[in-house]
């Protein structure tokens, strides 16, 4: 199946985007590393990353690479642009800048998993469903207030306040989950709210003013709220977890829910044939395989644990003798020169 003149725009925006908002980890970490280390840390409710130069750096990448990211959504549908987030965690964990400045590792296995990204993310380009064609923001705003997708909001927004007001105080430091849960379901409505001021901006730059609607400056302050709840429990993640495991399992949690909410609001697949959409679905198969490479070889290459485990969904800071499955596994005796720094 041949890629669209929309599409394909919509592919070269999402390519753009995933090294601007790749790179953005790496320095973001590098500058909320420092700012740790004299005040206190975003995941103890500091800001003193405000004052460090390293996170302006990255907060501009990463802005950047949002623009390109919503310059995308109008042209190409969800399921095309989403999973070309894999593309970020290669450019962030594969090149030079992971390796250099934040001294973490990447194993033969994790190149796999970056490989098997790729692949996937090709997979899912050359079978995308074609842009549906809207002609007023009012076109998608009827779709968000059908009773398929507000559900999907209602159970959405309850997580999020269950993560918020039960889970963070809890297992906030010990559970990357929890922070990164937060910002993959914020997430899913995010990219909704921004494809529709995208197509909103497409619409009026080709000459039909959709500034006129209420709904349009809904779904903006719709996009601005999530995304400040977004970068602030991002930030906390970062600064208390290794960005060699934030990235893939936050990709693959704010991947899943993006699709799903996309699939129930604009409802991308009823155009297509079944083949189709089980080649979708091999290729984000593929791509999640790759992510989990990537996760489960982080720790390899570089001395072994003592207890010859790799953590899952932990945090690598603390000296809990928890579990490895959801916790902590590092104690104070086995720490690297980063995690020495980081706590």
């Amino acid at each position: 199946m041949g890629v669209s003149s929309d599409n394909f725009h919509g592919l070269v925006l999402a390519i753009s985007s995933s090294i601007f908002i790749g790179s953005s980890f790496i320095v973001k970490k590098k500058g909320l590393k420092k700012a740790g280390a004299t005040g206190t840390r975003a995941g103890m409710g500091g800001h003193s990353y405000l004052y460090e130069p390293w996170w302006w750096a990255g907060m501009i990448s990463m802005i950047v690479g949002e623009a390109a990211n919503f310059a995308a959504y109008a042209f190409a549908p969800a399921i095309l642009v989403t999973p070309l987030g894999a593309l970020s965690i290669i450019s962030g964990m594969i090149a030079v800048l992971a390796h250099f400045i934040l001294k973490e590792k990447l194993h033969i296995f994790g190149v796999l998993g970056c490989v098997l990204c790729v692949v996937g993310s090709t997979s899912i380009v050359l079978h995308a469903p074609q842009e549906r064609a809207m002609e007023s923001v009012k076109e998608v705003w009827h779709l968000a207030t059908e009773p398929g997708f507000l559900v999907y909001t209602g159970l959405v927004l309850i997580a999020v306040a269950v993560l918020i007001f039960r889970y963070v105080p809890r297992y906030g430091q010990t559970h990357m989950v929890v922070y990164v849960g937060i910002c993959s379901l914020m997430g899913s409505l995010t990219v909704m709210g921004v494809k529709a001021v995208g197509i909103a901006l497409k619409l009026t730059f080709s000459g039909l003013n959709q500034f006129i609607y209420f709904q349009t400056w809904l779904f903006t302050i719709i996009v601005v709220f999530c995304c400040l709840l977004q970068v602030n429990y991002l930030n906390k993640a970062l600064d208390t977890f290794n960005t060699a495991v934030i990235s893939p399992v936050y990709y693959v949690m704010f991947t899943t829910f993006t699709i799903l909410a996309s699939m129930i609001m604009f409802k991308e697949w009823d155009s297509q044939e079944a083949s189709q959409i089980v080649t979708e679905l091999c290729g984000f198969v593929t791509i999640l395989s790759g992510t989990f490479l990537l996760h489960r070889t982080k720790d390899m290459g570089g001395s072994p644990s003592p207890s010859g485990e790799s953590p899952v969904f932990t945090n690598t800071n603390s000296s809990s003798g928890e579990s490895p499955a959801f916790t902590n596994t590092n104690s104070h005796g086995g720490m690297n020169s980063e995690q020495q720094h980081i706590s």
